[in-house]
């Protein structure tokens, strides 16, 4: 799963470091239109973050539909399930910031 989630990161790196990029000769009008750009990407992927740990955590954890409340087995459930979908994500992030280097790196020597 980790190196399906990576592969699927390398595009949206791409995207990230070409408008990083274009930024260097763009005036200041496109600068704030690329800006503004790279924040909606990054809002998307927090928003697709999120929907997957809710998703994930309520499918493993909620077994019960009788109640309002989670159950105190579904609440421990859920509190495990969220903190290791936080931290595998952290660590997911950390890694494209890796890629991301390594990449910044490789160019600069070619150029």
């Amino acid at each position: 799963p980790r190196t399906r989630r990576l592969r699927r990161l390398k595009p949206r790196l791409g995207a990230m470091q070409s408008l990083m990029q274009s930024m260097e000769h763009a005036s200041a009008e496109q600068r704030t239109e690329m800006l503004e750009r790279l924040e909606e990407m990054q809002l998307k992927d927090t928003l697709r973050m999120f929907n997957g740990l809710v998703e994930r955590c309520f499918l493993e954890c909620v077994t019960g539909f009788r109640s309002k409340a989670l159950t105190a087995p579904e609440e421990k459930c859920v509190t495990t399930c969220a903190n290791k979908y936080l931290k595998h994500s952290g660590r997911v992030g950390q890694r494209f910031g890796e890629l991301s280097a390594q990449q910044n790196e490789a160019a600069a020597q070619q150029g």
